[in-house]
C-alpha cells in the first residue's frame, strides 16, 4: 500500500468520533469525516452542528468531510466511494454516529422512540458495514481492515430508562460478532469499542434525562472514579483500527473505565 492508511468515522462532528477523527489524523491516517451535522425531531436535545466538521477540515489537511446521516445507505457509499478517489481505497471503518432515548420504563417507550434507536443505532452500522467491508476487502492481501463500531456500556448491561437504548447497542454487539464470522480469514477484522460514561454532549442528555445537575454521577460505578475523556476512548478505537489490533476480532473492547469489571 502506498500512501496513508485511510478511515470513514461517522458521528464524527462532536463526541468520540470527532475525537477519533482528530487521533487518527495525528497518527498520519487520511479520514473521511462524515457527519448528520442537524438537529432530529425525535431527539430532544442538540445534535452535531456543522462547524464540527469545518474544524476538523482546517486542522487537517487529510479530512475530507461529508453531511450524512446513518440512516441513508446511498449517503454511506458516496462517503466510501470518496475515501476510495481522494485517497486510493480504506483500511478502516468506525461507525461512531449515535443517537441516545428514554428516560421511562421499557413499556412507556414510545414506537417512535424504538424506531429512531433502531433505524439509528443499529441500521445505521448495518448501512455503514454495508458499504464499507466491501471497500476493505478490495485491498489486496495481506491486507489489515478494520471495522469497528461504538456500542456502550448499555450494550452488556441492563439499565433504568434506557431499555431500548439498551436493546439497540447488544444489537450492535451481536452485528459485529456476526460479521466478523462473516470476515473469517479474510485480513479484516470486526470490533466492537464499549465506552463507559463519557464527557460528551450525550452523557450530559443522559444526566438530564435522570434529573441529574452533574454528569460526575453517572461515574460513580467506574474504577476510575470519573468520567473518562471523549480522547481516551479515541485511542482505544485508533489502536482497534491499526495493524496491531490483528488479534481482536469478533469482540468487545471495553473502554468503560471499570464500569463492566
Amino acid at each position: 500500500m502506498t500512501g496513508p492508511p485511510v478511515a470513514v468515522v461517522t458521528g464524527a462532528a462532536r463526541g468520540i468520533g470527532r475525537a477519533t477523527v482528530r487521533t487518527l489524523a495525528r497518527s498520519g491516517w487520511a479520514v473521511v469525516a462524515v457527519d448528520r451535522c442537524a438537529d432530529d425531531p425525535q431527539v430532544p436535545y442538540a445534535l452535531a452542528r456543522p462547524g464540527g466538521l469545518d474544524e476538523l477540515a482546517r486542522e487537517f489537511p487529510l479530512v475530507r468531510t461529508v453531511r450524512a446521516d446513518v440512516r441513508d445507505a446511498a449517503a454511506l457509499q458516496a462517503a466510501v466511494e470518496l475515501a476510495d478517489t481522494e485517497f486510493g481505497g480504506l483500511d478502516a471503518a468506525v461507525g461512531a454516529a449515535a443517537v441516545m432515548l428514554g428516560g421511562a420504563p421499557l413499556w412507556e417507550q414510545t414506537d417512535a422512540q424504538w424506531r429512531t434507536l433502531l433505524d439509528v443505532d443499529v441500521m445505521g452500522v448495518a448501512h455503514f458495514a454495508r458499504a464499507a467491508v466491501p471497500a476493505l476487502l478490495r485491498r489486496p492481501q495481506p491486507r489489515h481492515g478494520r471495522f469497528v463500531a461504538l456500542a456502550s456500556a448499555a450494550g452488556h448491561r441492563g439499565m433504568w430508562g434506557l431499555g431500548a437504548y439498551c436493546a439497540a447497542k447488544h444489537a450492535v454487539v451481536g452485528l459485529v460478532r456476526a460479521l466478523a464470522c462473516d470476515l473469517r480469514g479474510t485480513g479484516v477484522n470486526a470490533v466492537a469499542v464499549s465506552p463507559g460514561s463519557t464527557r460528551t454532549d450525550m452523557l450530559r442528555a443522559t444526566a438530564d434525562l435522570y434529573g441529574l445537575a452533574d454528569v460526575e454521577q453517572l461515574a460513580e460505578q467506574q474504577l476510575v472514579g470519573r468520567p473518562l475523556h471523549p480522547d481516551e476512548v479515541a485511542a482505544v478505537v485508533a489502536w482497534a483500527c491499526s495493524a496491531e489490533s490483528f488479534a481482536v476480532t469478533g469482540s468487545v473492547l471495553h473502554a468503560d473505565g471499570g464500569f463492566t469489571a
